[in-house]
């Protein structure tokens, strides 16, 4: 074998095809474009989404048609026949409480305790008990939310409901009855008014002098003195009295000496 006997392997190198370059070439003339049409002009690009001028896709959808709710609350949803059926089989019991159960309380069942056993996708989210099945064991459910059914059903097997509500006021603390409340409150106004008569300071002067004026004797004795100056204070009043009564009979005088003006004319006319 010489060096120009040697050559690539059969099938490993292809021949580029030379568009344009003649009937020859094998792609002249239309250089495999077809005849005319779009496709075959220079720049003639389809998009992908173009469906041949019918509405497109992204047309036929609907837009913004309707609203979603912000506000709405994602719930967990489990059904009561679901967890009627596990308590049945002791799913919610321990293993050394399966004989005491039907002596003790209700079995307290909660999200937490439905993760555990496979109802529960998800604690992230609000739990809702809804009323679809039949349930014959009292349980004493723990949730967020209740359909009025399934707590009718709950109570009717002898359990009962606890809804865990988000406090919208302030709740008083843990241990705390409402009765320690209002004691607290009624203590309150009590310990206000006494701060003013605990003043150690605002007290002793005025024991100074109470026995101040207690101790004065000569007080007593002075006061009749101001009753006789208030009795005597009325003589002026009893000389105008006696003014008054003077001219009284000053006018009564006055009269008998018109009277006797008259007698004279009745002697002259006798």
């Amino acid at each position: 074998m010489k060096l120009h006997d040697l050559q690539p392997a059969e099938g490993s190198r292809k021949a580029r095809i030379r568009v344009g370059r003649g009937i020859a070439a094998g792609k002249g003339k239309t250089a495999g474009r077809g005849t005319k049409g779009q496709k075959a002009r220079a720049g003639g690009s389809i998009p992908p989404w173009f469906e041949g001028g019918q509405t497109p896709l992204h047309m036929r959808i609907p837009k913004l048609r309707g609203f979603k709710n912000r506000f709405k609350v994602e719930y967990e949803v489990v059904n009561i026949g679901a967890i009627g059926a596990l308590a049945e089989a002791g799913a919610f019991e321990l293993e050394g409480d399966a004989k005491k159960a039907s002596k003790s309380a209700p079995i307290t069942v909660n999200q937490d305790i439905l993760r555990a056993v496979g109802l529960v996708r998800t604690l992230n989210k609000p739990m809702k008990i809804l009323g679809a099945g039949e349930i014959s064991t009292p349980l004493f459910v723990v949730a967020d939310a209740f359909t009025a059914s399934a707590r009718a059903k709950i109570e009717a097997a002898g359990g009962s409901v606890n809804v865990l509500e988000v406090p919208k006021t302030p709740l008083a603390a843990l241990g705390v009855t409402p009765e320690d409340e209002d004691a607290e409150a009624a203590d309150e106004p009590a310990a206000e008014t006494q701060k003013p008569a605990k003043a150690p300071k605002a007290t002793k002067p005025r024991a100074e002098a109470a026995p101040a004026v207690v101790e004065a004797p000569s007080e007593p004795e002075t006061e009749p003195e101001t009753e006789v100056e208030t009795t005597s204070e009325p003589e002026p009043e009893a000389a105008d009295a006696a003014a008054t009564a003077s001219d009284d009979t000053d006018a009564e005088t006055d009269e008998p000496t018109a009277a006797d003006d008259a007698e004279p004319a009745s002697g002259d006319d006798a």
